[in-house]
């Protein structure tokens, strides 16, 4: 209650109606699982929301093989296009990797740009200070590429402006940007540099702060900078050439990011060392650089150049190339290297979709599995996790798959999918023309798909698998009718109606959460509950905060009922919600707690469609 100290009007804001809740998003997924490159997901470093293919692959690379053994199919990469092709559109992407020895990262050879013959006495050995090489930032084979470099020489605008003094001294005035300049006339190797801390010399041997140079530099700094004198600012700059750097890096798959107007100079607002850092401070650039540029400390400008252009320039400017190699995808994934990405994935609260799409390929199978489905089953997780089966198993291998588990968070589907090679050329027989991939990412798809067409209360069954040549085996009625009831959810082929998802069970042996539709609408009814009702926290626990949860819940179960989420004619057949002092104990109030009882009427599919049919007596009576 405010206070009242002195006569007036006073006008408040109050509010007459029950908070509202918000329905969450029910079709957002997250795949985990190893990729071509990118940042692997850790605890610290959360992975980025994907809305299309193309995201993908500029983060995390294309659909090439991974090398984690012979010919591997990249799974993962292949699920994600097919998630977006069926329908979804909101993915996070938790990459793993398991290096291959104690003594291997992964990481391509970093391109080591200390030429002996150029600078011997410059960097005699390699340390923290004297450094100058392109290294690979994420572990993979893609990062088996090369980092190009060209020089400018020409003027790039008024920010990349330097202004220079006649010889035998050469003048930077760094005050926009100071970069490297190189002049025809014959000059020692220096110039000086103003910068917010006074003048320095830049030479070979160093960098170091000196006294302002002579009267006559200086004039000719002004006379530049003077928009009057342009004439002899020109004149001035006639026999120099102003330079920058350009690069582009490229990675093994093709990928390629140009950075151009960069400079020599530490001082230099867009020096090399500070657009290509091996720890980026910018979101996009730390997910998105695949190469970064390792400089010493006492690195200076000179040693730079020399290092980047060892040789001679040509009639189109100086070029040059660093190869890196040596970078591998790493060893076939164990439960332990997923344990990062789940951690990463914890932290997401939008997630309701999970799946580590081709782990049923891998020797850990059944440990990955676990893991996935203790994610889910997390606290206040709001999710379910889609498993797939092995590929090339039968009908009674897929029944010994289902066997080894048991969870109403999660839900397993069969067989794996054949579709189309995105990767197959003309003329190269030895890429297959067709490959098969597990169902979880095109089922995921099929999740968000229906949730947006229909609504997650709608089994998401009996939709028509869109990438599908067809399945890797025909599953017959009679296979489904064993497989079926102890929750595996089979992918099947009807003439006439194409390639379809017929089953929505849970892997779970408890009748009253049998069906994938009731799992995934309960997770939807908690999160938005539980999110929308946290103004509650530490309010006065009596009659009035009651009486407002129950008009804020109902009123959202109301909207549902309404929207045909629920079961029931009427609202009251449909659902309840109770919160007074039959629902909570003087002990319950003492100790601060507030007991709700929420019911709902939810729809069950209509799975077993049955239609009596029997003879009757014609008479002639209406």
């Amino acid at each position: 209650m405010p206070e009242y100290l002195a006569p007036g009007v006073y006008v408040e804001e109050t509010s007459f109606r029950a908070k509202s809740i918000e329905g969450v998003g029910t079709s957002t997924t997250a795949f985990a699982g190893p990729t071509r490159k990118g940042p692997i997901a850790t605890a610290e470093l959360l992975p980025e929301i994907l809305t299309s293919f193309a995201d993908f692959e500029r983060i995390y690379g294309g659909t090439a093989n991974l090398d984690l053994q012979a010919d591997a199919i990249n799974f993962l990469a292949h699920a994600v296009r097919a998630y977006f092709n069926e329908g979804g559109s909101r993915l996070y992407v938790a990459r793993v990797f398991l290096a291959r020895g104690a003594n291997d990262s992964g990481l391509a050879s970093t391109a080591d740009l200390r030429p002996a013959a150029v600078l011997p006495a410059v960097l005699p050995a390699e340390d923290d200070t004297n450094r100058i090489r392109f290294v690979a930032r994420f572990p993979g084979a893609s990062g088996n590429g090369a980092v190009p470099t060209r020089e400018q020489p020409q003027l790039r605008g008024i920010q990349t402006r330097e202004i220079i003094a006649p010889a035998p001294q050469r003048v930077l005035d760094s005050t926009p940007i100071g970069s490297l300049a190189r002049s025809g006339v014959a000059a020692p190797h220096s110039y000086f540099v103003k910068r917010a801390d006074g003048w320095h010399a830049l030479t070979d041997a160093g960098d170091g702060a000196v006294t302002a140079p002579d009267a006559a530099a200086q004039a000719a700094i002004a006379a530049a900078g003077n928009q009057v004198q342009r004439d002899a600012a020109a004149a001035l700059l006639a026999s120099v050439s102003l330079i920058t750097l350009a690069v582009i890096a490229t990675d093994a798959d093709g990928g390629s990011l140009a950075i151009d107007d960069l400079g020599y100079d530490r001082g230099h607002p867009r020096w090399l060392g500070t657009v290509m850092p091996p720890q980026p401070n910018r979101r996009v650039d730390q997910i998105e650089n695949l190469y970064a540029a390792n400089l010493g400390s006492a690195v200076n400008a000179f040693q730079l150049l020399a290092a980047l252009f060892p040789t001679a320039a040509n009639a189109t400017g100086r070029r040059g190339s660093f190869a890196l190699t040596g970078g591998n995808d790493g060893a076939e994934p164990m439960d332990a290297s997923y344990i990062g990405a789940f951690a990463a994935l914890a932290k997401l609260d939008d997630i309701a979709i999970v799946a580590a799409p081709g782990s049923s390929a891998y020797a850990a199978r059944d440990a990955i599995r676990n893991s996935l489905i203790t994610h889910a089953e997390g606290r206040r997780m709001y999710r379910i996790a889609v498993l797939d089966t092995n590929t090339g198993l039968n009908a009674g291998a897929a029944r010994e798959a289902r066997a080894t588990i048991d969870s109403k968070y999660a839900a397993m589907y069969y067989p794996w999918v054949v579709i189309a090679n995105p990767n197959a050329r003309p003329g190269r027989d030895d890429i297959p023309r067709e490959i098969a991939l597990p169902p979880s990412g095109f089922v995921c798809g099929i999740y968000a798909r229906n949730d947006i067409e229909r609504g997650v209360f709608k089994a998401p069954a009996n939709e028509i698998v869109r990438g599908a040549l067809r399945f890797e085996r025909d599953v017959s009625f009679g296979e489904q009718e064993v497989l079926n009831p102890i929750g595996v959810n089979c992918l099947r082929y009807f003439p006439g109606r194409g390639y379809r998802v017929w089953g929505a069970r849970t892997a779970s042996s408890d009748p009253e959460w049998k069906y994938v539709n009731v799992r995934r609408y309960f997770n939807y009814l908690e999160a938005s509950i539980d999110r929308s009702t946290q103004w509650a926290v530490f309010e006065p626990n009596g009659e009035r905060l009651w009486a407002n949860i129950r008009e804020t819940i109902a009123q959202f179960l109301y909207n549902e009922w309404r929207n045909g989420a629920l079961l029931g004619g009427k609202a009251e057949e449909a659902y309840f919600v109770r919160c007074d002092r039959s629902t909570m104990t003087q002990n319950d109030l003492d100790n601060g707690r507030l007991v709700c009882q929420i019911g709902v009427a939810a729809l069950k599919p209509a799975e077993f469609v049955i239609f009596r049919i029997g003879q009757k007596t014609a008479d002639s009576r209406d």
